[in-house]
């Protein structure tokens, strides 16, 4: 199985049912499958009309071998320009 089409997977999936992926910053594989760790940008129109940064949700994704989307839940939002330490320790 190529990453290429975990990553590929995991875009899809969260174009179709969340928002479309910003950024993927981590790929893990163990025996039954990957955990992915995606960046969206949540509610970008909102923000943008009323001026305010745009918001980073990180999400945790569980594909197994058969290249399906198992399970899915936002770790953390924070603003897109927050440095990382700032968003982790609100």
């Amino acid at each position: 199985m190529k990453i290429e089409d975990v990553i590929d997977t995991v875009k899809e999936f969260f174009k179709d049912h969340v928002y479309p992926v910003y950024r993927i910053t981590s790929i893990v594989t163990d025996e039954k499958g990957w955990d992915v760790e995606v960046e969206v940008i949540e509610e970008k129109e909102y923000m943008k009309k009323y001026g305010r940064d745009q918001l980073l949700g990180v999400y945790h994704s569980r594909v197994n071998k058969d290249l399906e989307v198992e399970s899915f839940y936002r770790k953390s939002l924070r603003n897109r320009t927050d440095k990382l330490e700032e968003a982790e320790g609100r």
